[in-house]
């Protein structure tokens, strides 16, 4: 591997999202540039699945760059309301919601369901692609399993961190950033995508 960096286009404009994949990659040969460097307007994320919408983002993300690309999409399925709100994950309670819109929507669905059954788990899928029509993409999954509060706590993190109860009893929002990335879904999505990449990009 020579000590020249690629240049990888990271398929987000969500700042929180940005932040936290750019430590989980830090230890690549890469340098990472945000998709709003390129002014490139988001991809209509018209996949039935968390792997169709990635895959989706990075393809648009490298053919508008002619750069490699790494994309992920995530969100919080919670058992009771049959998976939802999965990959609406980001526009629960609406288009143009905010993360509190979201969680509070949540918390006003889960009003009545006990604590028992209010299981629920964060996933992430990680991929890379090589250029826009790579047929053979990276494809990395991680999940996260918790419960959901019945009222936020924290101040970290994003989205519906404040309401995902850990089973040590602090939410996603109280844990450091540090410990975060460590034991996250996105954290274990990205792990396997910087272990597989490290051999990918070692054969240069």
């Amino acid at each position: 591997m020579t000590g020249e960096k690629i240049r990888v286009v990271l398929a987000t404009g969500n700042p929180g999202k940005l932040r936290e994949m750019r430590a989980l990659l830090a230890g690549l040969p890469v340098e990472v540039v945000p998709q709003s460097e390129f002014d490139i307007e988001p991809a209509e994320e018209t996949g039935l699945s968390f792997v169709e919408n990635a895959l989706i983002k990075a393809r648009h993300a490298s053919a508008h760059t002619g750069l490699p690309a790494i994309a992920d999409d995530s969100g919080l399925a919670v058992d009771v309301l049959g998976g939802a709100p999965g990959i609406y994950s980001s526009r629960f309670a609406g288009e143009l919601a905010s993360d509190r819109d979201n969680l509070m929507h949540l918390l006003e669905q889960l009003k009545d369901v006990d604590e028992p059954d209010r299981v629920a788990r964060f996933h992430c899928l990680a991929v890379w692609v090589s250029h826009a029509e790579d047929p053979v993409p990276l494809i990395c999954q991680g999940a996260w399993e918790g419960r959901i509060a019945q009222q936020p706590s924290g101040e970290g993190g994003f989205g519906y961190d404040p309401v995902f109860l850990l089973p040590d009893g602090r939410t996603a929002a109280q844990l450091a950033k540090e410990e975060k990335n460590r034991i996250s879904h996105r954290a274990q999505a990205m792990s396997c995508l910087v272990e597989k990449l490290t051999v990918l990009l070692g054969r240069g």
